[in-house]
């Protein structure tokens, strides 16, 4: 089987949820024995590191990227706004990536077109035309759902109104365009039943990202040690973080005072960055995610808001660590509340399942012996690359 593979960022190295998740379908299909093609978009945000890119994985995915510019510009935006488009995807909209995916679908035939992300949509014409192969969405989050979340928390009024029309124009595109596709593939269950909900009367599939368990790590971790993982220019990362420092770390370091919670992530903002507080360590971004997790002893993820499925509370779990995260934050999971992690909602209840975890430590192995068995029966790349294959297969002339 080959397949076309279209990224809104270089999914390689895989630095981030994103990219984590769209390299697991990469290598699932390779190890599979398909011919796979990745066309990925470079920008200033999300730049093609050609130095980290080895050349067995240029080889065995014909690794190409096409620089768009996705920088905010206020009379695009204006324009949008006008028309009642979703600038979310106008900006994604580029000449020269369409060119290029124009040649090399006119170079050659693929049985299937893989797009990862709703942003891609706009090129979906440009497959048609120039493409027999069935084209299958993606679908990594509910992409509005973050938008609107985000809006009830902003309380500048003017930044509120204006994140809301975002996230409502996003949500209608999603809507209208959700049937262009011959198939969509979900990261959750959730996702899945609100796209029908909506609408969609093409053939869905729940597929959550692919990790298998990493071997115990030989290295003891940090006594009192807390940690938090994630690409920090996510915007739903920093305001989780935000709050968890001015609303749940003062009451944490006062019935706690022997914890140290250490701050890491990608594009760390100045002020993180600069930050001063007891107690808190700012890391930023760690050569190796594995390693770092290793070091630490419970992942604590304070996500308000968000859609899909938290690939670092994932990797965290592999690990077998303990993660003490929001409702929000083990949204898409088939985890229990005090048997595969632990859930707090406010200040108190973080300070509180921090307390446990400190109390007691055989709740902690328990949690971790249980997150890592949970994930080894539930997001094995084999067995969800072998699901994929066949939902292609069922909902394209592959038969």
């Amino acid at each position: 089987m080959k397949v076309l593979q279209l990224c809104i960022k270089p999914p390689f190295p895989p630095v981030d949820g994103g990219t984590l998740a769209m390299n697991s379908i990469t290598q699932g299909l390779l190890a599979a024995g398909c011919q796979v093609k990745v066309l990925a978009m470079s920008t200033a945000k999300h730049p093609v590191l050609d130095d980290r890119i080895p050349d067995s994985y240029r080889q065995s995915t014909r690794f190409e990227t096409v620089f768009v510019d996705l920088a905010p510009h206020p009379l695009d935006a204006a324009f949008a706004m006008l028309c009642g488009d979703s600038y979310h995807v106008r900006r994604f909209e580029s000449k020269a990536f369409a060119h290029r995916l124009r040649q090399i679908l006119d170079a050659e035939q693929f049985d299937i077109i893989h797009l990862e992300s709703i942003f891609l949509t706009p090129y979906v014409p440009v497959i048609r035309a120039h493409s027999q192969a069935p084209v299958f969405l993606r679908a990594h989050n509910v992409e509005h759902h973050i938008w609107l979340h985000m809006a009830r928390s902003e309380r500048n009024p003017f930044k509120r109104w204006y994140i809301k029309h975002l996230a409502l124009t996003l949500g209608a595109y999603e809507r209208e365009h959700i049937n262009d596709f011959d198939g969509v593939v979900s990261i959750t269950d959730n996702d899945a039943t609100y796209f029908r909900s909506e609408g969609c009367r093409k053939p869905i599939v729940t597929i959550p990202f692919a990790l298998d368990p990493v071997p115990p790590a030989s290295q003891s971790a940090e006594p009192g040690s807390l940690f938090h993982l994630g690409s920090m220019d996510w915007l739903p990362n920093q305001e989780g973080v935000r709050w968890f420092l001015d609303s749940v770390w003062p009451l944490v370091h006062s019935q706690l005072p022997s914890l140290t919670l250490y701050l890491a992530g990608r594009r760390m903002p100045d002020d993180l960055l600069n930050l001063s507080l007891d107690g808190v360590k700012i890391v930023g971004e760690v050569p190796d995610a594995m390693q770092f997790i290793a070091s630490k002893q419970i992942n604590v993820v304070p996500l308000l808001s968000g859609s899909g499925i938290r690939v670092k509370i994932l990797e965290a779990m592999s690990a077998g660590k303990v993660v003490v995260t929001t409702s929000c934050g083990a949204q898409g999971i088939p985890c229990t509340d005090g048997q595969h992690l632990l859930i707090a909602d406010t200040p108190q209840q973080f300070a509180a399942q921090l307390r446990r975890c400190v109390d007691n430590p055989d709740l902690c192995r328990t949690l971790g012996d249980n997150a890592r068995r949970l994930v080894a029966e539930n997001y094995g790349l084999e067995a969800l690359t072998q699901k994929l294959l066949a939902f292609y297969e069922k909902h394209s002339n592959l038969e």
